[in-house]
């Protein structure tokens, strides 16, 4: 035999029986436990994280619109009561008034025929058997600054 052969027979080259797809430097970069005394790695389905991300996301974002939806609502009531308050104060300072207004006391708008304004110590309830040609605008209080605090008002357009 050559010398080549025996070299050959004496060492045989080297199979690893361990898959190598199984075998690493660094095992703590495995994505399963590489010893049996390793704590249970299970990986995680992406598509269920992304999905519970994506509800809470809508969850939220939702909430925080409604919140602003509330709150442009109260705005918008806010500011179509300031809109009727001043309205309805240039028509009382254009209206007709036999007496000096007092701060804090409580009076009435009418609307006469002629489409003028009156402003009046009775009360629509309060008219009584005499006949009135003129409609109720609104209940209102005289402020301290001067401005009027609408307490109620009629359906009759201002």
């Amino acid at each position: 035999m050559s010398k080549n052969k025996e070299d050959e027979n004496k060492n045989p080259e080297f199979i690893n029986p361990i898959d190598p797809d199984h075998i690493t430097e660094n095992p703590h970069n495995l994505p399963y436990p590489h010893t049996p005394g390793s704590a249970l790695v299970k990986p995680e389905d992406e598509g269920k994280l992304k999905s519970r991300a994506l509800n809470a996301m809508e969850h939220q974002t939702d909430m925080q619109l409604k919140q602003l939806y509330e709150q442009m609502n109260f705005l918008a009531n806010q500011a179509k009561g300031l809109q009727d308050r001043k309205t309805i104060s240039e028509k009382i300072y254009g209206a007709q008034m036999r007496f000096e207004p007092l701060i804090n006391h409580i009076y009435h708008l009418y609307q006469k025929d002629d489409k003028t304004y009156l402003l009046s110590l009775i009360a629509p309830d309060q008219w009584g058997r005499s006949k009135k040609t003129f409609e109720f605008v609104a209940t209102v209080q005289l402020l301290a600054d001067h401005t009027w605090d609408v307490l109620e008002k009629s359906d009759l357009e201002i």
